[in-house]
């Protein structure tokens, strides 16, 4: 599969796969390359020629064969870079701050907070030999990243407070640029904490699954009350106190609600930078099914509409899954290997035990040493460092290869047990959501870039770039 042709409407865009490029065409284009190849023009021209007129089937097969020489169209594979041989550093680390939680998700991961096994809060200790592991882990390279992590990780605010001092530390002695994320569900947002993660520049995720009644059925707390008025007001609080910046509101919808635009929408109350995940799971009742696909695949078209029409009123918001970039992006290596789990990315429980990332944490085949023993299963890392998107039997064939990379083998591993095979259902879902992306981007392109033929790559010298 050489190009991917996707619609919105009236809206036509191809994807030519191994060169990046993206083409805004028009219908006939559109309908043109549901068939030609870039070797077929007599049986193209022949085919449709009860359909359009003569003329402009070879205007527009001459468009497409100039774009062909220039490597925007039908462009061929590319070689895996040498970057896989090499031995991998450490980009980021998850650090478990706390097993625990005082809100009882119904869908969590993590089983609302112990990850399967007991409750319990990293220390000073742990932190800090955690912070030491990432530090030497990522060797020469300049930007590191650590996130905070639960559970909940406020429920321990002593080592929060602990691991972000030091980490600012270890940052100025080391000369490296240490980015730091805290996951939180808001309800523990207090005026002094909220003071402290903006005075050290900690990037938040805050969890709100949309409505109030959305997210209360699957977010309550321990005791059974509904979480959504305390997430809000710290959520409010934290926003306002950043001039809505440096947060994401991050959501997930299950069976229960599948009509989530209606509830990023809702989101849009709090804040403007949002995430809308699908929820993952095996056979539990709020796992998305087989009749709930027809109404998420209209969610994302309809969330692509508002989209559009909220940016053009200038009434603008951030969803996440929308920034796809066309003009530049990630590597040929991160595009192949993804968030690099298990080789660049690893979590930390409260006792020091490595994990290929959060959300393996508990699936104990995959742990891989202890920050006292370093990581003892180097085969594993390696297992994961080979298993990019071009080792995937499935992925190979998918044209959404270089934006999924694969998608997430924690996810493939709950589903069919190998992080080989990817999990189709998750697959479906990012696939549809990364069509509405490019079609959104091209058009928000096209509305910088007016006046231009109906024919033309949306952004012209977009390529991947090995860097």
């Amino acid at each position: 599969m050489l190009i991917h042709r996707m619609h919105l409407d009236d809206n036509y865009v191809v994807l030519d796969i191994n060169s990046g490029a993206v083409h805004l065409v028009d219908k006939e284009i559109y309908d043109l390359l549901g068939f030609y190849d870039g070797t077929n023009k007599e049986e193209t021209i022949e085919k449709f020629s009860s359909t359009y007129p003569h003329k402009a089937i070879m205007e527009d097969l001459a468009a497409l064969e100039d774009l062909q020489k220039q490597g925007l169209l039908f462009s061929p594979e590319f070689p895996v870079p040498d970057t896989f041989k090499f031995e991998p550093i450490l980009k980021s680390l998850c650090l478990h701050i706390a097993h625990d939680c005082n809100l009882r998700c119904g869908y969590c991961f993590a089983g609302t907070g112990d990850f399967g096994g007991h409750r319990a809060l990293m220390s000073n200790e742990i932190a800090e030999k955690a912070v030491e592991f990432a530090i030497a882990g990522s060797k020469q390279r300049h930007n590191l990243e650590l996130d905070l992590f639960g559970g909940e990780p406020l429920v321990n605010v002593p080592v929060v407070k602990h691991v972000i001092n030091y980490v600012r530390k270890r940052e100025k002695e080391t000369g490296k640029n240490i980015k730091l994320t805290l996951t939180t569900n808001g309800t523990l947002l207090s005026d002094d904490i909220v003071k402290f993660l903006n005075d050290n520049r900690v990037m938040l995720v805050l969890s709100l699954d949309g409505s109030k009644a959305t997210h209360d059925h699957m977010r309550p707390f321990a005791g059974g009350k509904g979480s959504y008025d305390a997430a809000v007001k710290g959520f409010k609080k934290v926003i306002d106190s950043r001039q809505g910046k440096n947060y994401y509101l991050r959501g997930t919808y299950t069976h229960y609600n599948t009509h989530f635009a209606d509830d990023t929408v809702s989101m849009l109350d709090v804040g403007k930078e949002i995430s809308m995940e699908p929820v993952v799971g095996t056979d539990e009742p709020y796992v998305l099914t087989e009749e709930d696909w027809p109404t998420l695949d209209k969610e994302y078209e309809k969330l692509a509409r508002i989209y559009l029409e909220k940016r053009r009123a200038g009434e603008p918001f951030d969803f996440f899954h929308f920034n796809v970039a066309l003009d530049n992006g990630p590597c040929v290596a991160k595009r192949l290997a993804g968030c690099g789990a298990g080789h660049e990315y690893f979590a930390i429980t409260p006792e020091g035990d490595i994990y290929p990332c959060h959300q393996f944490v508990g699936r104990e085949k995959y742990k891989m040493g202890n920050l006292a023993t370093g990581i003892v299963k180097k085969d594993m890392v390696q297992y994961f460092r080979q298993m990019h998107v071009m080792k995937k039997p499935a992925c190979r064939e998918c044209w959404a290869r270089f934006f999924c990379s694969g998608g997430c083998h924690a996810n493939a591993e709950l589903a069919n047990g190998d992080i080989a095979k990817p999990y189709e259902y998750g697959c479906r879902i990012q696939k549809k959501r990364l069509e509405m992306a490019i079609i959104v981007q091209a058009l928000l392109t096209e509305d910088v870039n007016e006046g231009k033929d109906d024919l033309r790559p949306a952004i012209d010298n977009f390529k991947f770039q090995v860097k």
